[in-house]
Protein backbone atom coordinates (compact mmCIF):
# COMPACT_ATOMS: atom_id res chain seq x y z
CA UNK A 1 0.00 0.00 0.00
CA UNK A 2 1.50 3.23 -0.99
CA UNK A 3 2.80 5.87 1.73
CA UNK A 4 -0.12 8.65 1.93
CA UNK A 5 0.75 11.83 0.78
CA UNK A 6 -0.55 13.62 3.56
CA UNK A 7 -0.40 13.14 6.91
CA UNK A 8 -2.69 13.98 10.10
CA UNK A 9 -1.99 14.15 13.89
CA UNK A 10 -4.44 16.05 16.07
CA UNK A 11 -3.18 16.75 19.90
CA UNK A 12 -3.61 19.01 21.79
CA UNK A 13 -6.01 21.33 20.12
CA UNK A 14 -3.77 21.11 17.14
CA UNK A 15 -4.54 19.57 13.70
CA UNK A 16 -1.05 19.11 12.33
CA UNK A 17 -0.89 18.51 8.34
CA UNK A 18 1.95 17.06 6.84
CA UNK A 19 2.42 17.20 2.46
CA UNK A 20 3.96 13.43 2.65
CA UNK A 21 5.66 13.05 -0.78
CA UNK A 22 9.21 13.92 -0.17
CA UNK A 23 10.78 12.51 -2.99
CA UNK A 24 8.84 14.69 -5.10
CA UNK A 25 9.42 17.74 -2.91
CA UNK A 26 5.55 17.78 -1.90
CA UNK A 27 4.42 18.53 -5.19
CA UNK A 28 0.45 18.22 -5.62
CA UNK A 29 -1.02 15.34 -7.67
CA UNK A 30 -5.12 15.35 -8.07
CA UNK A 31 -4.76 12.49 -5.36
CA UNK A 32 -2.75 14.51 -2.53
CA UNK A 33 -5.23 17.42 -3.11
CA UNK A 34 -7.91 14.97 -2.31
CA UNK A 35 -6.47 13.50 0.77
CA UNK A 36 -5.91 17.33 1.47
CA UNK A 37 -9.37 18.04 1.31
CA UNK A 38 -10.45 14.93 3.91
CA UNK A 39 -7.87 16.20 6.27
CA UNK A 40 -9.41 19.45 6.40
CA UNK A 41 -13.16 17.82 6.68
CA UNK A 42 -11.98 15.55 9.27
CA UNK A 43 -10.54 18.78 11.46
CA UNK A 44 -13.64 20.75 10.20
CA UNK A 45 -15.88 18.25 12.29
CA UNK A 46 -13.53 18.11 15.11
CA UNK A 47 -14.32 20.30 17.97
CA UNK A 48 -11.13 20.22 19.45
CA UNK A 49 -9.07 21.42 17.31
CA UNK A 50 -8.24 25.24 17.71
CA UNK A 51 -4.78 25.81 15.55
CA UNK A 52 -4.17 23.79 12.56
CA UNK A 53 -0.45 23.97 11.33
CA UNK A 54 1.11 23.31 8.38
CA UNK A 55 4.37 21.46 7.01
CA UNK A 56 6.29 19.41 4.60
CA UNK A 57 8.37 16.28 4.89
CA UNK A 58 11.43 16.04 3.66
CA UNK A 59 13.75 19.10 2.78
CA UNK A 60 11.35 21.02 0.46
CA UNK A 61 7.79 22.34 1.79
CA UNK A 62 5.98 22.16 -1.43
CA UNK A 63 7.02 22.61 -4.87
CA UNK A 64 3.60 23.48 -6.05
CA UNK A 65 1.92 21.43 -9.09
CA UNK A 66 3.12 17.71 -10.33
CA UNK A 67 3.58 18.59 -14.10
CA UNK A 68 3.65 14.82 -14.41
CA UNK A 69 0.33 14.88 -13.30
CA UNK A 70 -1.12 16.94 -15.75
CA UNK A 71 0.70 16.27 -18.80
CA UNK A 72 -0.90 14.16 -21.22
CA UNK A 73 1.93 11.63 -22.35
CA UNK A 74 0.45 11.28 -26.05
CA UNK A 75 0.78 15.25 -26.93
CA UNK A 76 3.19 16.06 -24.05
CA UNK A 77 1.00 18.92 -23.19
CA UNK A 78 -0.01 20.03 -19.51
CA UNK A 79 -4.33 19.94 -20.11
CA UNK A 80 -7.11 21.31 -17.43
CA UNK A 81 -5.24 24.23 -15.84
CA UNK A 82 -8.13 26.40 -15.42
CA UNK A 83 -10.19 22.66 -13.98
CA UNK A 84 -7.43 22.06 -11.48
CA UNK A 85 -7.28 25.57 -10.18
CA UNK A 86 -11.14 26.26 -9.70
CA UNK A 87 -11.36 22.27 -8.45
CA UNK A 88 -8.28 21.81 -6.10
CA UNK A 89 -6.29 25.12 -5.65
CA UNK A 90 -8.83 27.78 -5.14
CA UNK A 91 -10.86 25.54 -2.33
CA UNK A 92 -7.94 24.64 -0.77
CA UNK A 93 -6.65 28.66 -0.05
CA UNK A 94 -10.11 29.55 0.49
CA UNK A 95 -10.23 26.89 3.61
CA UNK A 96 -7.07 28.33 4.88
CA UNK A 97 -8.61 32.04 4.58
CA UNK A 98 -11.70 31.16 5.83
CA UNK A 99 -11.52 28.61 7.82
CA UNK A 100 -12.41 28.94 12.01
CA UNK A 101 -9.70 29.01 13.51
CA UNK A 102 -5.84 30.01 13.34
CA UNK A 103 -3.57 28.37 10.87
CA UNK A 104 0.36 28.30 11.09
CA UNK A 105 2.88 27.28 8.22
CA UNK A 106 6.15 25.61 9.23
CA UNK A 107 8.07 26.39 5.96
CA UNK A 108 10.73 24.03 5.89
CA UNK A 109 12.39 24.36 2.79
CA UNK A 110 12.15 25.05 -0.79
CA UNK A 111 8.22 26.82 -1.17
CA UNK A 112 7.55 27.17 -5.29
CA UNK A 113 4.97 28.35 -7.46
CA UNK A 114 1.93 27.17 -5.74
CA UNK A 115 3.81 25.65 -2.81
CA UNK A 116 4.95 29.14 -1.86
CA UNK A 117 1.23 31.07 -2.77
CA UNK A 118 -0.15 27.96 -0.31
CA UNK A 119 2.28 29.25 2.57
CA UNK A 120 1.03 32.64 1.96
CA UNK A 121 -2.48 31.71 2.18
CA UNK A 122 -2.15 30.67 5.97
CA UNK A 123 -1.94 33.51 8.64
CA UNK A 124 1.24 33.07 10.48
CA UNK A 125 4.74 31.52 8.36
CA UNK A 126 7.76 30.92 9.90
CA UNK A 127 10.41 29.44 8.29
CA UNK A 128 13.57 27.72 8.39
CA UNK A 129 16.36 29.60 8.14
CA UNK A 130 17.46 27.60 4.82
CA UNK A 131 14.09 28.26 3.40
CA UNK A 132 13.36 29.88 0.06
CA UNK A 133 10.13 31.22 -1.77
CA UNK A 134 10.20 31.38 -5.46
CA UNK A 135 7.69 32.54 -7.84
CA UNK A 136 8.65 30.08 -10.47
CA UNK A 137 5.43 30.31 -12.67
CA UNK A 138 7.08 32.21 -15.03
CA UNK A 139 10.20 29.60 -16.15
CA UNK A 140 7.27 27.49 -17.72
CA UNK A 141 5.51 30.52 -19.04
CA UNK A 142 2.97 30.50 -16.95
CA UNK A 143 1.54 33.64 -14.19
CA UNK A 144 1.25 33.03 -10.68
CA UNK A 145 -1.79 31.21 -8.90
CA UNK A 146 -3.61 29.95 -5.69
CA UNK A 147 -3.33 33.69 -5.07
CA UNK A 148 -0.18 34.91 -5.27
CA UNK A 149 -1.22 38.08 -6.92
CA UNK A 150 -3.91 38.48 -4.24
CA UNK A 151 -1.42 37.80 -1.66
CA UNK A 152 2.18 39.22 -2.74
CA UNK A 153 1.04 43.18 -3.84
CA UNK A 154 -0.60 43.12 -0.46
CA UNK A 155 2.22 41.73 1.77
CA UNK A 156 5.36 43.40 0.11
CA UNK A 157 3.63 45.80 -2.64
CA UNK A 158 3.99 45.94 -5.90
CA UNK A 159 7.07 46.67 -7.11
CA UNK A 160 8.43 43.69 -5.41
CA UNK A 161 5.39 41.38 -6.25
CA UNK A 162 5.93 42.25 -10.17
CA UNK A 163 10.00 41.66 -9.56
CA UNK A 164 9.49 38.03 -8.01
CA UNK A 165 6.66 37.04 -10.03
CA UNK A 166 8.75 38.01 -13.30
CA UNK A 167 11.82 36.85 -12.45
CA UNK A 168 11.28 33.60 -10.88
CA UNK A 169 14.01 34.69 -8.50
CA UNK A 170 14.71 33.19 -5.47
CA UNK A 171 13.90 34.82 -2.07
CA UNK A 172 15.65 33.49 0.60
CA UNK A 173 14.29 33.37 3.91
CA UNK A 174 15.79 36.06 5.60
CA UNK A 175 14.81 38.72 3.12
CA UNK A 176 11.38 37.21 2.82
CA UNK A 177 11.58 38.25 7.14
CA UNK A 178 12.65 41.49 6.30
CA UNK A 179 10.26 42.18 3.54
CA UNK A 180 7.18 41.75 5.57
CA UNK A 181 6.36 38.52 3.81
CA UNK A 182 6.62 35.81 6.85
CA UNK A 183 6.46 36.41 10.93
CA UNK A 184 9.35 34.63 12.03
CA UNK A 185 12.54 32.26 10.82
CA UNK A 186 13.78 30.23 12.86
CA UNK A 187 17.47 27.69 12.71
CA UNK A 188 16.47 24.60 10.50
CA UNK A 189 16.99 22.37 13.57
CA UNK A 190 14.17 24.30 15.86
CA UNK A 191 11.24 24.98 13.28
CA UNK A 192 9.32 22.53 14.31
CA UNK A 193 9.72 22.97 17.68
CA UNK A 194 9.40 26.44 17.01
CA UNK A 195 6.25 26.00 15.16
CA UNK A 196 4.66 23.88 17.55
CA UNK A 197 5.18 25.75 20.58
CA UNK A 198 3.51 28.68 18.66
CA UNK A 199 0.49 26.30 17.60
CA UNK A 200 -0.07 25.11 20.67
CA UNK A 201 -0.33 28.99 22.07
CA UNK A 202 -2.74 29.63 19.40
CA UNK A 203 -4.80 26.68 20.37
CA UNK A 204 -5.18 27.52 23.96
CA UNK A 205 -6.13 30.96 23.22
CA UNK A 206 -9.95 32.86 22.64
CA UNK A 207 -10.46 31.31 18.86
CA UNK A 208 -13.31 33.29 18.01
CA UNK A 209 -11.27 36.26 18.49
CA UNK A 210 -8.42 34.80 16.28
CA UNK A 211 -10.92 34.12 13.64
CA UNK A 212 -12.06 37.46 13.54
CA UNK A 213 -8.45 39.11 13.97
CA UNK A 214 -7.92 37.13 10.05
CA UNK A 215 -11.50 38.90 8.85
CA UNK A 216 -10.20 42.47 10.31
CA UNK A 217 -6.98 42.67 8.72
CA UNK A 218 -8.05 41.25 5.53
CA UNK A 219 -11.04 43.52 5.51
CA UNK A 220 -8.92 46.41 5.83
CA UNK A 221 -7.43 46.04 2.61
CA UNK A 222 -10.24 47.23 0.92
CA UNK A 223 -12.35 49.04 3.16
CA UNK A 224 -12.74 52.62 3.67
CA UNK A 225 -11.92 53.85 6.87
CA UNK A 226 -16.22 53.87 7.61
CA UNK A 227 -16.06 50.70 6.72
CA UNK A 228 -13.88 49.08 8.79
CA UNK A 229 -14.91 51.08 11.80
CA UNK A 230 -17.82 49.92 11.84
CA UNK A 231 -16.60 46.24 10.88
CA UNK A 232 -14.45 46.58 13.81
CA UNK A 233 -17.88 47.54 16.31
CA UNK A 234 -19.32 44.67 15.06
CA UNK A 235 -16.96 41.86 15.35
CA UNK A 236 -16.09 43.82 18.65
CA UNK A 237 -20.23 43.27 19.94
CA UNK A 238 -19.29 39.64 19.03
CA UNK A 239 -16.36 38.76 20.65
CA UNK A 240 -17.77 40.49 23.89
CA UNK A 241 -20.79 38.10 24.06
CA UNK A 242 -18.56 35.19 24.07
CA UNK A 243 -17.39 33.32 27.08
CA UNK A 244 -14.04 33.81 26.36
CA UNK A 245 -14.46 37.14 27.03
CA UNK A 246 -16.06 36.53 30.18
CA UNK A 247 -13.43 34.41 31.43
CA UNK A 248 -10.84 36.90 30.00
CA UNK A 249 -12.22 39.70 32.08
CA UNK A 250 -12.27 37.38 35.41
CA UNK A 251 -9.28 36.53 35.30
CA UNK A 252 -7.65 40.01 34.70
CA UNK A 253 -9.89 40.70 37.66
CA UNK A 254 -8.82 37.96 39.43
CA UNK A 255 -5.14 38.34 38.71
CA UNK A 256 -4.74 34.59 37.23
CA UNK A 257 -4.19 33.28 34.18
CA UNK A 258 -7.25 32.78 31.88
CA UNK A 259 -8.59 29.31 30.49
CA UNK A 260 -9.95 29.93 26.93
CA UNK A 261 -12.27 27.38 25.95
CA UNK A 262 -12.50 28.54 22.42
CA UNK A 263 -16.25 29.58 23.06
Amino acid sequence: MPEPSILLSIADGVAEITLNRPAKLNSFTASMHAQLRDALGRIAADSSVRCVLLTGAGKGFCAGQDLEDVIDPATGEAGGVAETLEQNYNPLIKALQDGPWPVVCAVNGVAAGAGANLAFACDIVVAARSASFIQAFVKIGLVPDAGGSYFLPRFIGSARAVGLAMTGDRLGAQDALNWGLIWKVADDAELMSAARELARHLAAQPTRALVSIKRQMRASLENTLDAQLALEARLQSEAAGTRDYKEGVAAFLAKRKPVFEGR
